[in-house]
């Protein structure tokens, strides 16, 4: 399995910036947050999103993926979560992202099952643009979705290869799911897991790995007895919290964590 962190844990910082944390502290990759206060972006011009994938190709550091905020479940006309979609798709592809991240955002408005059907429809219809251009878009688990059981029920019947899951070891576990459990339910459709740690159900402001109350060494174990061979992402959600510790100062404290667990279930 290989590491990166999310670009969520230092909001902002110039791309030079967070490359040079990743090859100083032993990460191989990043999840680039695409949002308009990041350097990248969605409305990033050509000339930016061929600097973005040259950065990193000299640097040696991979794009993990592209973190967006479209909700495919939401209530509402798809045409426009469609085209959220699509710019999403469009800017992995210019720099060398392999994925792309979507939210459920289903909500009260609607039942479970109309939620389960819009965000399938949107996603099987999204899953051919997507495969023109070599990326695969993944259903986060998260709010309304934030089970295995939950996002499967989604992505199964979509029954594409470009359409699969992020699995969010945070939100499963307040789903009130095991790491096995989850694993069972995402392991045909997963892109990548994003690893993380809180004190508990009621303090979700973010810790070093390894502090907190998340089974991460459960879900590294379930995953290295699967023989699954991708990316752990570090999702530090230091956009949320301003009391959380800076994340430059965790992040080879944070390796080391994971290549302990790492080793331990060789």
């Amino acid at each position: 399995m290989k590491l990166a962190f999310s670009t969520l844990g230092v909001p902002g910082l110039p791309l030079a910036d967070v490359l040079r944390l990743a090859t100083t502290h032993g990460y191989h990759g990043v999840e680039l947050r695409a949002h308009p206060e990041e350097p990248v972006h969605p409305g990033l011009d050509a000339a930016g999103r061929a600097n973005v994938a040259a950065e990193f190709k000299a640097a040696g550091v991979e794009v993990v993926g592209i973190a967006g905020y479209a909700r495919v479940a939401a209530v509402g006309d798809d045409a426009a979560v469609l085209e959220e979609i699509r710019a999403l798709v469009d800017l992995a592809r210019d720099v060398g992202a392999p994925f792309v991240r979507v939210f459920p955002g289903g909500g009260d408005e609607q039942s479970a099952e109309e939620a389960d059907a819009t965000a399938a429809r949107r996603l099987g219809v999204a899953a051919e643009y997507a495969a023109d251009r070599d990326v695969r878009v993944l259903l986060e688990t998260h709010d309304s979705h934030r089970t295995g059981a939950a996002a499967s029920r989604v992505v199964g019947p979509v029954g594409h290869r470009n359409v699969g899951v992020l699995w969010d070891v945070m939100h499963t576990w307040l789903g009130g799911e095991q790491p096995s459990v989850s694993y069972a339910a995402l392991s045909p459709y997963l892109g990548y897991v994003q690893v993380k740690d809180i004190a508990g159900p009621d303090d979700k402001t973010p810790l070093a790995l390894g502090a907190g109350a998340l089974p991460l060494a459960e879900c590294v174990e379930v995953l290295s007895r699967e023989g699954w061979d991708g990316w752990l992402c570090w999702e530090y959600e230091a956009r949320w919290y301003e009391s959380a510790a800076p994340l430059p100062g965790l992040l080879s404290a944070g390796r080391d964590h994971v290549a302990r667990l790492l080793n331990e279930s060789a």
